[in-house]
């Protein structure tokens, strides 16, 4: 069985890639009509990961306080139980067999040791792992790369600290997976109030220099969040705001923030709206004056950033240099951010349109895999990760790769572009991986017949040849996986 171009760029273009055990219906499903064939694939249930084992970011976070506050108090006894044994030592007598039992006694019980295994990670390591099987199982993977895309988009990081290391995953769960064919300003607004994004960002303690607690407490302004929002996730850098508006808007939003379990004020570890903290009086963004009271006021400032040209334009490059090309066409951005303004940011006619379109199909493959698409690709196509498998070894190859899951290097997220993954040290790398994970391959076919379901007739003589020619078995899936044309998409 082989899959024809078409069938292939549906796959590898707007997908995850072709599995190993594409079914003849399926495959017959998607010849017919390649585009259809994705286009059913968008629904928005489609998008969720509904895993009973996964909590919420609010009881992560609560996991996290309790967590905590349990390392404090072994530090403190195991502190205390230092202090002790150094006394004791002092007191022993000059023989060291012949300590008295009553000195052994005031030595008190062995120094406790520290957790090494914070439960935060166990908690990063499930939702992992119930993201990876959901690509892996995923039809075409369509909708998974879509998750992708805008959770990058969006992006936080685990370095910050353990609070986001145990809530990464809930975060793209609950501000990314339900809006990916729902509206912008509804995922705009979910991400900016999210306890992860908030912290990540640095508004959490951000108060307004005239708010109550400002002129009390001598607290500052931070304006990480408010110039991130108008640089990287609405308007673009290039968008038409000034340090003005970022100032302006960082007022804005002060007072966004979530609180501890011990703040008997607020429900905690959930978005709250503190008007303590709130900077008051009207504010004046991109040429509109904003004089809602409260909460009201940040959310009014991100609707109109949502429906903003500026955003439309923005989002309409990336997604296309994302799918299609480094250099976007510029007739195909222009439709895209046409469709974006004419259905008030609706993201399902969004990627529908770039379906439709022709220049999608027929723009060459030069688009390079991302580690994580690459590893994932690869494990579709030669089964090499099994259910049973430990998530750490996911974690290692796109680690390896340069795309740790859930830690870019900023608020920018992952680099977009060929030269962003195509270095020497990279592509050495990537061999590496695709020898190890082509030892562990778990396929019945041969080399050939796996590239003539994931390569088909995109697959050149010379790959061809190549992979025939292989000296064994590992060797012809390894040479499979770093073929141009399973490397390209």
């Amino acid at each position: 069985m082989t899959i024809s171009p078409n069938t292939l760029t549906a796959l590898n273009r707007f997908g995850l890639g072709a599995r190993y055990d594409l079914a003849e219906a399926q495959h017959q499903a998607i010849e017919a009509d390649p585009r259809g064939y994705l286009m059913a694939q968008l629904t928005p249930e489609s998008a969720l990961l509904n895993t009973p084992d996964l909590d919420s970011s609010r009881v992560n976070l609560l996991i996290n306080f309790a967590e905590a506050e349990r390392q404090r108090m072994e530090r403190e006894q195991a502190a205390a139980a230092l202090t002790l044994a150094s006394a004791s030592s002092a007191m022993a007598a000059p023989s060291a067999t012949a300590m008295p039992a009553a000195t052994k006694d005031m030595m008190g019980p062995p120094i406790p040791q520290l957790n090494t295994q914070p439960i935060q990670r166990e908690i990063m390591m499930a939702e992992v792992m119930a993201r990876w099987h959901k690509g892996f199982e995923d039809t075409t993977g369509i909708v998974e790369r879509l998750v992708w895309f805008w959770s990058n988009h969006f992006a936080v990081s685990i370095a910050k600290d353990q609070a986001v290391v145990a809530s990464a995953g809930a975060y793209e769960r609950e501000a990314i997976r339900p809006f990916v064919l729902g509206k912008f300003a509804d995922m705009l607004k979910a991400v900016e109030q999210h306890p992860v994004m908030l912290t990540f960002l640095d508004n959490r303690g951000s108060v307004g220099p005239d708010s109550k607690a400002g002129q009390k407490q001598k607290k500052g302004l931070n304006e990480n969040l408010a110039r991130e929002i108008l640089e990287l996730h609405t308007l673009g850098v290039d968008g038409g705001y000034t340090q003005a508006d970022v100032t302006s808007f960082a007022r804005v939003i002060t007072g966004w923030t979530w609180t501890n379990p011990n703040n008997p004020h607020f429900e905690p570890a959930t978005f709250v709206f503190v008007p303590y903290n709130h900077e008051p009086g009207e504010a004046t963004i991109l040429g509109k004056t904003y004089a809602q009271p409260g909460v009201a006021q940040g959310e009014e400032v991100l609707s109109d950033l949502a429906r903003h040209p500026s955003t439309a334009k923005h989002l309409a490059t990336k997604f296309v240099r994302h799918f299609v090309a480094d250099d976007p066409p510029p007739a195909l951005v222009a439709k895209l951010a046409k469709v974006y303004l004419d259905t008030d940011g609706d993201l399902m006619a969004f990627t529908k349109a770039l379906i439709d379109d022709d220049a999608a199909w027929t723009t060459p493959a030069t688009k390079l895999r991302t580690p994580q698409e690459f590893i994932m690709a690869a494990a579709r196509a030669i089964n090499f990760v099994s259910p049973a498998d430990k998530p750490e070894r996911i974690l290692y190859a796109i680690n390896d790769l340069g795309q740790p899951l859930w830690r870019p290097g900023g608020p920018n997220g992952f680099g977009d572009r060929v030269q962003d993954w195509a270095s020497a040290e990279g592509m050495k790398m990537r061999f590496a991986w695709a020898s190890n994970m082509a030892a562990q391959a778990n396929v019945q076919a041969n080399p050939t017949d796996i590239a003539n379901i994931v390569l088909a007739d995109a697959a050149s003589p010379e790959t061809r040849q190549t992979i025939a020619r292989a000296e064994s078995r590992n060797q012809g899936f390894a040479l499979l996986l770093m073929s141009p044309e399973f490397q390209r998409r």
